[in-house]
């Protein structure tokens, strides 16, 4: 899968053009989301924050925030993007 090989930290541009077909698309949805300033490709704080983890401590964070879990009580797979409890 192409996205695999973008799931370090610092890849998050990368990933989601990967995961959406289209750089502009991609930054789009970052803007959108307020992780990127409008108009740059400058990353706002919280998307600083973001582009700093990892896509296994995203998935973890998007679960644990919608479920109000611990993160620890997550587990991650690299295959399906998704943090399922453990």
């Amino acid at each position: 899968m192409t996205t695999q090989k973008f799931a370090g930290s610092n890849q998050l541009i990368n990933r989601l053009t990967a995961q959406v077909g289209s750089r502009d698309k991609a930054l789009s949805i970052l803007r959108e989301r307020g992780q990127m300033y409008q108009g740059s490709e400058k990353f706002t704080p919280a998307g600083a924050k973001r582009n700093a983890m990892t896509a296994q401590e995203r998935a973890i964070d998007r679960a644990s925030t919608r479920s109000g879990n611990a993160p620890e009580a997550y587990k991650y797979s690299l295959k399906t993007n998704r943090a399922t409890l453990k």
